[in-house]
């Protein structure tokens, strides 16, 4: 194997752990957490993250066997059924983020009437257009057997070696494929995150005017304490550009060069290395490992609900360690477990109140 190889595949087992790891804590939060299923966001979620899963324990693996073996480790039949998959899943889950920027958009723009504008019923309507739409390509191309190992990319995926004498439809597929799925969530997520980026400025502007308001009738302030408004003013405005920047720029910088890589592929532009390939389909596969991070695990729901979850994992360990040890008197034991529990409901409120301000710029 090449320097680039080896380090490509190093980088895939690193995608891998840290996509599966993530993608896991984030379904244990929503069969944890009954708030989070009960929100409309969560359906979004939670069919990304079983795409994002899927992913990794179907097609990654397979990917990092081409990259070490140089070719595809199963029979033909396996590499059409992971091939399949590998269209319908990355597909699907471009879908579901541009269904979440619509949410988002609608919670922020139309904050006093989102609950009658997006009920479960027009979540599952839209969960159940992103699977018609990914199984109606998904089907076509494994039915026209366009489906197969791809050398340049080291992975079972749309193949135009297969398609050599039908080559006008493949390219005409391929180029639909993606207008419609990646320049289509595309488009979406930019118009949207963009118009919530606005009504977060607007409304972070509001929240300053009235911040400047009080510190001017409130004469005799210590200049610490106004130095410290002003600048949680400057991290308000920053952490809503942060955000939104964060949800479109990771789009961008995984599917992108993958998406160009199979459009010049298809009109033999330039001459394209294996090399390159490979690392472009680790960039798309990239996406499933930062998806968690980027819609779930950073929000204060979801650090307060793996809080709790350790906590109970760490109480029973205790638990059992103090039984084993010889446990202390249930008086003390009590008392302690009082002291600690108003010490924790005094902390989740502090964080509770950090997180509606943190979130309040860019909806939830």
């Amino acid at each position: 194997m090449h320097t680039v190889e080896v380090a490509v595949s190093l980088l895939l087992v690193a995608i891998i752990v840290v996509s599966l790891l993530s993608n896991v804590v984030v379904l244990i939060c929503f069969l944890y957490n009954a708030e989070i299923r009960k929100q409309v966001p969560g359906l979004f979620i939670l069919n990304l993250t079983l795409c994002d899963l899927l992913l990794t324990v179907s097609n990654m693996p397979l990917t990092l066997g081409g990259l070490i073996y140089r070719g595809h480790p199963g029979g033909q039949g396996f590499c059409q059924i992971v091939g399949f998959l590998d269209t319908f899943l990355t597909t699907n889950s471009m879908l579901s983020m541009a269904a979440l920027s619509i949410d988002r958009w609608v919670a922020v723009v139309f904050p006093l009437s989102y609950h009658s504008r997006i009920r479960h019923r027009d979540a599952v309507i839209a969960l159940c257009y992103t699977w018609i739409h990914s199984l109606s390509f998904s089907v076509v191309a494994s039915c026209l057997s366009w489906v197969g190992y791809h050398q340049l990319y080291a992975s079972c995926t749309l193949c135009n070696t297969r398609a050599s004498g039908v080559r006008t439809q493949f390219v005409v597929y391929t180029l639909v494929l993606h207008s419609v799925t990646f320049l289509l969530s595309l488009v979406v997520l930019c118009v949207t995150y963009l118009k919530v980026l606005k009504v977060a400025r607007f409304h972070c502007k509001r929240i300053d005017v009235i911040t400047m308001q009080t510190l001017v009738l409130l004469v005799d302030i210590h200049p610490s304490v106004r130095q410290r408004c002003l600048e949680e003013q400057r991290r308000r405005r920053q952490r809503a550009t942060r955000k939104i920047s964060t949800f479109i720029g990771t789009f961008i910088i995984c599917f992108t060069p993958y998406v160009l890589t199979r459009v010049m592929e298809l009109f033999e532009l330039i001459p394209i290395s294996p090399q390159w390939g490979a690392l472009c389909k680790c960039l798309a596969y990239s996406k499933a490992a930062c998806d968690p991070f980027v819609y779930s695990l950073l929000r204060h729901q979801y650090r307060k609900t793996c809080r709790d979850i350790a906590n109970r994992l760490l109480k029973r360990r205790a638990r059992s360690l103090n039984i084993n040890s010889g446990a202390p008197s249930r008086q003390e034991n009590g008392k302690k477990w009082r002291r600690e529990k108003e010490v924790r409901r005094t902390r989740e409120q502090e964080q509770a109140q950090e997180g509606e301000e943190e979130e309040h710029c860019t909806g939830p």
